[in-house]
């Protein structure tokens, strides 16, 4: 099984969406079908993304399909964060990271580092260069995280 895509809140969605993409090494392309959303793809594969959509925008439940509804809510932090696997060493992922004025640190999780970049200050994206995807790929699995939390 593979992730083929997940989406995102932003206050400024084109932004975020370009940084992403820089750090996928894709392509960052408005998102049509909702207003003001964007699209961020990677270059190593066909169909990967990661979908940027405004704060203030959330799926509901449509009468056929998935629908779009608009709030007036203010940025949160969220528990909600993703992972991802880039082609940029470390360092290369802080300095775009501190162009854009957001915080990124190299964070020790384990069986894996990665670099934490706060989108926003708000959002946790864990980003991994080839490196840490190694250590990510060799360590995190079933077994490893049962012996490691003793749930054997």
């Amino acid at each position: 099984m593979s992730l083929l895509h997940v989406s995102i809140s932003a206050v400024e969605p084109e932004r975020v969406a370009r940084f992403l993409a820089e750090v996928l090494g894709g392509p960052a392309l408005p998102f049509p079908p909702f207003p003001n959303s964007w699209i961020a793809f990677t270059q190593a594969d066909a169909g990967t993304a990661i979908e940027v959509y405004p704060l203030t925008h959330v799926l509901t439940v449509g009468e056929r399909q998935v629908a779009c509804d608009v709030r007036n809510e203010d940025p949160e932090p969220s528990f909600a964060h993703v992972s991802i696997a880039s082609s940029l060493d470390a360092g290369e992922i802080i300095g775009l990271a501190e162009r854009e004025g957001w915080l990124a640190r190299i964070c020790d999780r384990g069986p894996f580092a990665c670099v934490e970049v706060w989108l926003e200050g708000r959002l946790l994206v864990e980003v991994l260069d080839p490196a840490m995807q190694r250590d990510y790929r060799a360590g995190m699995t079933a077994e490893n995280w049962a012996a490691m939390f003793g749930l054997d």
